[in-house]
């Protein structure tokens, strides 16, 4: 009889994967490359993941944890202000401390969309991420019938501005963009109109 995973050898593990993926991808992601490298045999990852797919969902949800608990911790998060100074200061944190790990998200979500990845994860994660910014925007006063539709908007558009970036390099056109987007969000949970961007 298999004893059962360990929880915080699995969170160990999970941190070394996420370490792996971002460094070398997920397109060519296999179990026994893996594993050589993290210095554990396959059925290590057997035990703790039961497949492929199993990884991957059990890494997105895991990087997603990661990140949730970054951004609540950011200034401005929890203080019934604008989220404007949230937006920049992980946008900082995304293309500077978390490159790597931001690059390989764009890149998951990527294989996604082309079909290439057909587990429920990228669904998951999108949604899940949708619900978490909506919490955030209901807790800053926005309505309840339009957090959820800001939230996707708010998610799709800072995404769209990292992948702009992180593909032609133009930081000063992209964040000239990101200053629309910080008025935005700043007027939705002021509940006031959109201030000039700085500069």
């Amino acid at each position: 009889m298999a004893r059962p995973a360990d929880p915080a050898r699995r969170t160990e593990l999970l941190d070394a994967i996420v370490d792996y993926l971002a460094e070398n991808g997920i397109a060519q992601l296999s179990l026994r490359p893996l594993a050589k490298a993290l210095g554990h045999s396959t059925y290590v990852l057997t035990h703790h993941f039961s497949t492929k797919d199993d990884l991957i969902t059990a890494v997105l949800a895991h990087i997603d944890r990661r990140q949730k608990g970054r951004l609540r911790a950011l200034p401005g998060w929890d203080e019934g202000r604008g989220l404007g100074a949230v937006i920049r200061a992980s946008w900082e944190w995304h293309l500077a401390e978390d490159l790597p790990l931001t690059r390989l998200l764009h890149e998951i979500e990527g294989l996604s969309a082309a079909g290439r990845l057909s587990g429920p994860y990228v669904p998951t994660m999108l949604g899940d991420r949708a619900g978490f910014v909506a919490e955030a925007l209901r807790d800053h006063g926005v309505p309840e019938e339009v957090a959820r539709r800001n939230a996707t908007l708010l998610n799709a558009a800072y995404a769209g501005l990292q992948i702009d970036y992180l593909t032609t390099g133009d930081r000063e056109r992209v964040e000239e963009a990101l200053d629309d987007l910080v008025a935005l969000a700043d007027a939705w949970t002021r509940g006031g109109e959109p201030a000039d961007p700085p500069g």
